[in-house]
C-alpha cells in the first residue's frame, strides 16, 4: 500500500454540503474519508451513501461504547451500510468486541456483503497519563493501558486499533505487523497540536508502522488546504 493510500481525511463539519464539497475538492487525491459524530448526527446514514456514490470509502468513526447487545446490533447496521471501516471502544469490553465481530462476519456472509474492517479505540489522543490516573483511576502507565486494550481487541478477533503514533511501534511489536493501526493526532512539524496531547508527524507515524493516518485540521483547517495536503504528501514520499 502506498503512502497516499494510507491517508484518511476527516470530514469534521456539521452539514452534508460542506462535507461533500471537501470530498469533491480532494477526490482525486484522497480515497478514504472519516465520518464522525458531528457529521453523522447532522446528516445520518445518507451522508455515508453520498460519499460512497462518489466512489469513495468511508471510515465510520462513531466509537460504539455500550452493552454488548447494543454494540453488536450497531455493528450489523454499520456493516449493512457498506462502510470500509468502523470502530468501537475497547473499553466496552471483550464480549462487546467479540459479539460485534461475530455479527459482522455472519451478516457479511449471509448477505454477501464486503466485510468492513472493525477496529477498537484504545486511548483518545486528547488524553494523557494524568487524566487516566486522576479521572479514571487507572494507576498503570498509559502505554501499558494501550497495550492491554489492544491485546483485548486482537483476542476478540478485531482487525486492529486506533492508537496514537507514540504507541504504534509498541503495539506492532506486541501483536504483530498484520494487526492494523489507525493513527489520529497527526500534525506536521509546522502545525500546533491544538487539543491533541499525543501527536506525531505523518512521516514519523508511517515510520513507526501506522497502517492509516487520519488528517483533519492539519489539512482542512489551513488557509490553503490543497497546499497543506501536498506538503504532507511530499513529507510522506
Amino acid at each position: 500500500m502506498s503512502a497516499k493510500q494510507k491517508i484518511i481525511l476527516a470530514l469534521d463539519v456539521d452539514n452534508g454540503p460542506a462535507a461533500l464539497e471537501t470530498v469533491d475538492r480532494f477526490g482525486g487525491r484522497v480515497n478514504i474519508y472519516k465520518v464522525g459524530l458531528e457529521l453523522f448526527t447532522a446528516e445520518g446514514p445518507s451522508i455515508v451513501r453520498d460519499i460512497q456514490a462518489r466512489g469513495k470509502k468511508v471510515f465510520l468513526d462513531l466509537k460504539f461504547h455500550d452493552i454488548p447487545n447494543t454494540v453488536a446490533k450497531a455493528a450489523r447496521t454499520a456493516a449493512r451500510l457498506g462502510v470500509f471501516m468502523f470502530n468501537i471502544h475497547a473499553s466496552a469490553g471483550s464480549e462487546a468486541m467479540r459479539r460485534a465481530r461475530d455479527e459482522v462476519v455472519e451478516l457479511s456472509l449471509k448477505e454477501n456483503l464486503p466485510r468492513p474492517l472493525l477496529i477498537a479505540v484504545t486511548v483518545l489522543t486528547s488524553q494523557n497519563q494524568d487524566e487516566l490516573k486522576t479521572e479514571f483511576g487507572i494507576q498503570h502507565s498509559l502505554r501499558t493501558h494501550v497495550k492491554h486494550l489492544a491485546g483485548l481487541a486482537k483476542n476478540a478477533g478485531l482487525d486492529g486499533v486506533v492508537a496514537s503514533g507514540q504507541e504504534v511501534s509498541m503495539i506492532k511489536e506486541h501483536l504483530g505487523g498484520k494487526f492494523l493501526i489507525v493513527t489520529p493526532g497527526i500534525r506536521p512539524s509546522s502545525y500546533p497540536p491544538d487539543d491533541q496531547k499525543r501527536t506525531m508527524t505523518p512521516r514519523e507515524a508511517l515510520r513507526a508502522g501506522a497502517d492509516f493516518i487520519v488528517l483533519g485540521r492539519a489539512v482542512t483547517g489551513q488557509k490553503d488546504p490543497e497546499k497543506a495536503l501536498e506538503q504532507i504528501e511530499s513529507e510522506l514520499a
